[in-house]
């Protein structure tokens, strides 16, 4: 199983509701706040044998807040 990292852009004062969101759907591993241009960093075990942009688009990207998103897959190398 292939982990993602969805970084995301929060609306201004928005950011612990987006958390929140994502807690309460149970997808997400690992979320952190971060500085930067991303508020958000979700690390996400998606189901086995689903289209990973899909998937994202249709569990994440629809929570109230999110104005951009950055998915980073992985593959296993080592």
């Amino acid at each position: 199983m292939n982990v993602i990292f969805v970084q995301l852009r929060c609306k201004p004062g928005t950011a612990y509701d987006v958390a929140d969101a994502l807690y309460e759907r149970e997808i997400v591993s690992q979320l952190y706040s971060t500085s930067g241009e991303w508020d958000l960093l979700a690390q996400i075990y998606p189901p086995k044998d689903v289209d990973v942009g899909k998937w994202v688009n249709d569990n994440i990207l629809g929570i109230e807040g999110i104005d951009r998103s950055l998915t980073t897959l992985t593959f296993k190398a080592f």
